[in-house]
């Protein structure tokens, strides 16, 4: 057979029957959503659910976890420990099984299991396989257990190593650096983050984090313990501790509805965000689902009926809306389904219909339980109502007019936009800049085909504070609407984009590096996670990295990025080597900017994610928010990694 036949003919031959492991070591990102950062901190969540599905199950209390000096991860508890005997019809021991087979595990046998998360029960096995090393430790019936794993396949049989008192599972794993080519070093504060909101939604367990790579000032390995006494209820005052609140205390409740545990906390503040956080077996629904829309409906149809009796209603000229509802409210949703059924461009949109009246029913009661009991508080919430009713009408003629501005809708473009020739959006970048000078020098250094420019005169609205007309009044706010093209939504859900109408697949915040610059560039995004939430889930926002240093020493030169990088240049050249330090964009000229911070093929943009939606929340809040402490105790801790100008 010719080579050109060997390439035409498809035939049994050409199918690639891939084993489990195998396929999961070819195709990672289908199990763990990527191979990047996310990806690697995913593989601690999946071990730690293990963990936190024997704790829902009444067996275990207690869960460690350690980052090693390698970043290698060692994950214990104090569970039942998986089965070590012979599995039936694999033939080996079942803890083998469970390690290397996709869709082993427990979690499918509803007398184990009632409810669990992870990914479907796939978790443990794509660990292994995604690791370069796993050892699996089972203290279990008196003795200890062991089994060793390379890339997913087992080194030797399970073998007794010992004696012990103790019971439960210890599994150490080291991300394969196969897999994991851009980084295998964990994220203290990321870990942290879930583990403490783990220790939340499952009240009465002990979490604990230490990280062997720091130490602190005692010598004492830097380490953490989450606990929580009343769950969500904790979870709320946490979240919402930079926010004035509204009324004395936080509205809870939890119990179970047609057979599906709820766990629902509230809380009023004086801002004017909304703030729902939902999860549905530890996993958070960040598209929401049933659950959400049962909390919506309960909320709204409690109140609207109390507001109603109360009489305060009866002077407005116009109706109440849901959002009205819920304007300065932070409330997380929690509850436990035995089958979820997820939707969503990411499954994590809850679709059983069961639960949204189990949700409706839940909220419903407590709230008029807790309205009944405070009666002042009650009066504050409708009052708060009634404002926000007023303010979403003038909103909505704010936001009519940016409307009529838009590209969608017959408008003109902002007349600071510069725009560029190409017409296709995915192959199009939009930089927002900081002031006309640099503006003016981005102008000249970009590529006009593809690359288009919108000056921001000064700092833009802290919309933290803003009430949403306000928000929709701004000139550079509006310009920014405008410029992107989407459109701002409707009344009754004012914050939903039109994706499809988007000019530009790339939107790049560019400003200078330094502490002003470092402000505006946070301005930019409290903005864009307040009111275009969905540009940054769906990645479309990036920051640009320009250089700190020109470093030159006669006919050579290179930029640093940072103090270590100019050094290290400057020792490279030989030494007293003449050192340019860039505290604006409108210090570079044309070329330079285009060299180090516009073109594809040398800059570095840092695209923006949202790894933890609730942490997000609770750090934008902290940062432009109104209380000054805790943004003091913020900066405090992280100074060490800011740069500041003298």
């Amino acid at each position: 057979m010719s080579e050109e036949q060997k390439k035409t003919n498809y035939g049994a031959d050409n199918i690639q029957a891939l084993e489990g492991m195998e396929h999961v070591r070819m195709r990672p990102s289908m199990y763990i959503g990527d191979v990047g950062v996310r990806g690697l901190h995913h593989l601690v969540y999946e071990v730690v659910d293990n963990s936190i599905d024997e704790a829902l199950a009444g067996h275990c209390d207690t869960i460690s976890v350690v980052i090693n000096e390698d970043n290698s991860i060692t994950v214990k508890d104090n569970g039942r420990g998986i089965p070590v005997d012979i599995h039936k019809k694999e033939g080996v021991s079942a803890l083998e099984v469970v390690m290397t087979k996709i869709g082993a595990g427990g979690k499918f046998d509803k007398d184990s299991y009632k409810v669990s998360g992870g990914l479907h029960g796939v978790g443990v096995s794509c660990v292994n396989a995604l690791s370069e090393h796993l050892r699996a430790t089972v203290y279990r019936d008196g003795k200890i257990w062991e089994q060793e794993y390379e890339r997913g396949k087992t080194l030797y049989p399970v073998k007794s190593i010992g004696t012990t008192d103790e019971r439960g599972t210890l599994v150490t794993f080291k991300p394969d650096g196969e897999i994991f080519k851009i980084t295998r070093e964990y994220n203290y504060d990321t870990l942290a983050s879930r583990l403490r909101e783990l220790a939340y939604l499952n009240k009465g367990i002990t979490i604990t984090l230490t990280d062997k790579r720091h130490k602190e000032e005692n010598g004492d390995f830097v380490h953490e313990k989450f606990y929580s006494e009343e769950g969500l209820k904790e979870f709320i005052r946490f979240l919402d501790g930079n926010r004035e609140p509204l009324i004395s205390d936080v509205i809870s409740m939890e119990g179970e509805k047609n057979g599906t545990p709820v766990e629902v906390a509230m809380v009023y503040n004086t801002s004017f965000n909304e703030n729902l956080h939902s999860y549905v077996n530890n996993i958070n629904t960040h598209e929401g689902g049933t659950h959400l829309s049962g909390f919506r409906r309960g909320l709204t149809t409690t109140l609207k009926k109390y507001a109603d009796a109360s009489g305060m209603l009866d002077k407005l000229k116009f109706d109440i809306s849901g959002d009205d509802f819920r304007e300065g409210l932070t409330a997380i949703v929690s509850v436990k389904v035995a089958e979820p059924q997820f939707e969503g461009q990411t499954k994590t949109k809850l679709g059983n219909r069961d639960v949204t009246s189990a949700v409706s029913q839940s909220v419903s009661e407590m709230l008029e339980n807790y309205l009944e009991e405070h009666p002042n508080d009650a009066k504050i919430i409708v009052q708060k109502v009634i404002l926000a009713a007023q303010a979403r009408h003038a909103a909505r003629k704010a936001r009519e007019m940016v409307q009529r501005k838009t590209v969608m809708s017959g408008g003109g473009l902002p007349g600071k936009l510069s725009d560029c020739s190409e017409q296709d959006p995915e192959k199009c970048e939009v930089f927002l800049v900081e002031g006309d000078s640099a503006g003016g020098t981005a102008k000249q250094g970009r590529d006009r085909n593809f690359q288009a420019i919108l000056p921001l005169r000064g700092k833009i609205l802290n919309v933290e504070k803003a009430m949403q007309h306000k928000v929709f009044e701004n000139e550079e706010i509006r310009n920014i609407f405008t410029a992107l093209g989407v459109t701002i939504g409707t009344e009754e859900d004012s914050k939903a984009l039109n994706l499809e109408k988007l000019r530009y697949h790339k939107i790049v915040i560019m400003c200078d590096a330094d502490v002003d610059g470092s402000h505006i560039s946070t301005l930019i995004l409290t903005f864009f996670f307040r009111y275009m939430k969905d540009l940054i889930e769906a990645g479309h926002v990036y920051i640009a990295t320009p250089p700190l240093y020109l470093v030159k020493k006669g006919a050579k030169k290179e930029y640093a990025w940072d103090d270590d990088q100019r050094d290290m240049i400057n020792q490279k050249f030989g030494g007293a080597a003449g050192i340019q330090r860039y505290k604006g964009l409108g210090e570079m000229n044309a070329e330079q900017l285009w060299d180090t911070t516009m073109n594809p093929e040398f800059r570095t943009l840092r695209q923006v994610t949202i790894d933890n939606g609730t942490e997000a929340d609770r750090i934008f809040s902290m940062l432009m928010g109104d209380e000054v402490p805790p943004r003091r105790e913020f900066i405090e801790k992280n100074a060490v990694y800011a740069n500041i100008d003298a």
